[in-house]
């Protein structure tokens, strides 16, 4: 089993662009299926869950064409599955199975629906007795209540309504809305019990709604569909982010002081999961509303704990979880009522939720739909958090690291059942940064390796960049003040780093890179706008957990603005150009020391009166002189800087 490693976290800043939400994705990809035309669907979110269903339409012999990995056209067939027999793996993807299962009961033909050993502890027999209401022949395969499922033909009669528990999962109303449809008669349902996660029926309603069907609702207890409608293609749709997903990242906007804004969802969202921003609101965030983002930082920097809550939580269960792992962060004693819906989850999240909670040294009590948590006095460190094949848990569970404290996530490629790049999403707004700048020849460069060396950080030499660029506008005799072309070839540079050696198109560059001719040419292509641009990106995704040591000329001013640590690392022009001499010296290489030092100061003036990004401390940098140190002593002055601010 893999593990992560997660450093002790203390900001989060930054924008996210959240994935497909899986609950409209899944519903899309069902509806499109099931309608008559082709639609085209974008945004779609690329993870098991999807995967599933999509290969599960397939099967069924649904029409599918993807254009790239978030975008597929497909043929619609009516409500009527070319395929009639198949068996079906459904993972542990409860938003394909349930509705397909309902979808296939009124489709005339012969199915099995199986899963993963989870998914056969998960209950669908409410499901089955609605289906079976109205004719369908739906059998188990195993345990009575639970899949493996058998379908069969059967003659659909719908003269009666159809009588529905709601407190178990709001998906099997959803499943049986999706397929009633398809009958062509009316149909009514009606629920029995308090309806939970009441949110994710509306998700459902809106989606039917866009593809031309209409249902009649009273209140949460009566739905009716009239006879005659059908699905029709509404030609293309494009996916909200996953409002689920954005808790994890607003909550760490709060925890780790922020803004941090997830793109996605926001004011006109149909999720009803992007409450959580009102309820993490109660806790001492500052929320802002846009029509397509939400943004959450504290309130204030003096702030260290969150309000505590006694909250209802029954519409947003999924994102519930994320305040189960806030409350640790609590001034007092937290509730969480109405969650029951937890219990027959991925695991059962509220047992899975008490267990590692109490890890961290809070006190827990639980109830059959009820969490109480108390946070610990101080956090226990270096914990190590089991998922149980649960996404939300690593998620969740991943925010606990913003106590300054290091978590250990077992089994964190759970993940990809909804989110697969989680935890680099993650690090891009949180992981530790330490930048280092400075001129020319100050030796950062040698002292940001040393450093990441010593934290076991990941090391960026951002000057290797536009060193290879220089290198390979060179070689392929590309003049340096083309700026098109110049930054078509840095924006598609085959760059590689491994072991302190640069490779170029797979050709260790190491010491090319060196010369004084593709310095002096990085230095004019670093000018260049086009360039910046085209590997400011490339810099950034460098950032990833436990953390990088990243140097250069504008690290903590242009690219990581707002790194954890910034170094201004610097020499007098003199001693530079000593050094400079007595390297190139050692390596047998002819030098003139007066020169050097004229070529350090002109680079020097051309790096601080460019137009992009020019050279200067940032007021927020630690100024580190080096003129009278050595090596050591200069990783060692960084290193206590990195010590006091880590």
């Amino acid at each position: 089993m893999s593990t992560l490693v997660l450093p002790p976290l203390r900001l989060a800043s930054g924008c996210v662009h959240l994935p497909g939400s899986k609950s409209i994705s899944n519903r899309m990809l069902l509806l499109t299926a099931l309608a008559e035309g082709t639609t085209e669907i974008h945004d779609v979110l690329v993870a098991d869950d999807t995967q599933v269903m999509l290969a599960a339409l397939e099967k069924v012999g649904v029409g599918m064409t993807a254009i790239n990995d978030h975008t597929w056209r497909i043929e619609g067939c009516g409500g009527k599955f070319p395929v009639k027999s198949a068996d079906l793996f459904m993972g542990n993807a409860g938003t394909a199975i349930r509705p397909l299962t309902a979808a296939l009961a009124l489709s005339g033909g012969h199915y099995g629906l199986s899963g993963v050993q989870r998914m056969h502890e998960r209950p669908i027999g409410d499901l089955v007795d609605g289906l079976r209401q109205l004719g369908a022949d739906v059998r188990y395969r195993g345990e009575a209540g639970f899949p493996p499922l058998e379908i069969f033909p059967a003659t659909i009669h719908l003269a009666q309504p159809i009588c529905l528990r709601g407190d178990v999962s709001s998906q099997f109303l959803t499943a049986l809305l999706m397929a009633l449809p398809l009958s062509g008669q009316a149909a009514v349902i009606e629920i029995t019990t308090e309806l939970i996660s009441q949110p994710y029926v509306e998700i459902t309603l809106n989606l039917m709604a866009l593809f031309g069907v209409k249902v009649q609702r009273e209140g949460w207890q009566r739905f009716t569909i009239p006879a005659g409608q059908r699905y029709r293609s509404p030609g293309v749709l494009h996916v909200e982010g996953d409002a689920s997903s954005a808790s994890y990242f607003l909550a760490a906007g709060l925890l780790g002081g922020g803004p941090v804004r997830v793109e996605g969802v926001g004011k006109k969202s149909i999720q009803g999961d992007v409450r959580f921003a009102d309820a993490l609101e109660s806790l001492g965030a500052h929320i802002v509303w846009g029509d397509h983002f939400i943004e959450a930082r504290a309130a204030s920097s003096a702030a260290k704990k969150i309000k505590a809550f006694d909250l209802d939580l029954n519409h947003i269960p999924d994102a519930a979880m994320t305040l189960a792992v806030c409350a640790l962060f609590a001034d007092g004693r937290c509730v969480l009522r109405n969650i029951g819906s937890w219990r027959v989850k991925e695991t059962d999240r509220i047992a899975a939720m008490a267990t590692e909670l109490r890890k961290f040294g809070a006190v827990v009590e639980e109830g059959s739909d009820w969490l109480a948590v108390s946070p610990p006095p101080s956090f226990r460190r270096d914990v190590v958090v089991d998922t149980y094949d649960d996404h939300r848990m690593a998620m969740c569970f991943s925010l606990a690291a913003f106590a300054g404290v290091s978590v250990v996530i077992n089994d964190p490629d759970c993940v990809r059942k909804t989110f697969p790049d989680y935890f680099s999403a993650l690090a891009d707004i949180s992981a530790p940064v330490i930048a280092i700048d400075g001129p020319s020849a100050s030796g950062k460069g040698t002292v940001a390796s040393l450093v990441a060396a010593k934290l076991g950080y990941h090391y960026l030499d951002s000057g290797a960049l536009y060193r290879l660029t220089a290198l390979a506008a060179l070689r392929a005799g590309v003049a340096l003040d083309d700026a098109p072309r110049v930054a078509a070839l840095a924006a598609a540079l085959p760059a590689r780093f491994e072991n302190e050696r640069v490779f170029l198109n797979q050709v260790d560059v190491t010491e090319a890179i060196r010369t004084e001719e593709v310095s002096a040419g990085a230095s004019c292509v670093a000018v260049i706008a086009e360039v910046r641009a085209a590997l400011l990106a490339r810099q950034r995704a460098w950032r990833r957990f436990p953390g990088l040591v990243a140097d250069g000329r504008d690290m903590g001013s242009v690219v990581f603005p707002s790194a954890t640590v910034k170094v201004f690392l610097t020499a007098s022009a003199e001693a530079r150009a000593e050094r400079r001499y007595k390297q190139l010296i050692a390596k047998g290489l002819a030098a003139n020391m007066s020169a050097l030092l004229q070529d350090l100061q002109t680079r020097d003036e051309r790096d601080a009166q460019r137009s992009e990004a020019p050279l200067r401390q940032c007021e927020d940098s630690h100024r580190v002189d080096t003129t009278q140190m050595g090596i050591a002593e200069a990783v060692d002055a960084v290193m206590a800087v990195v010590t006091e601010r880590l």
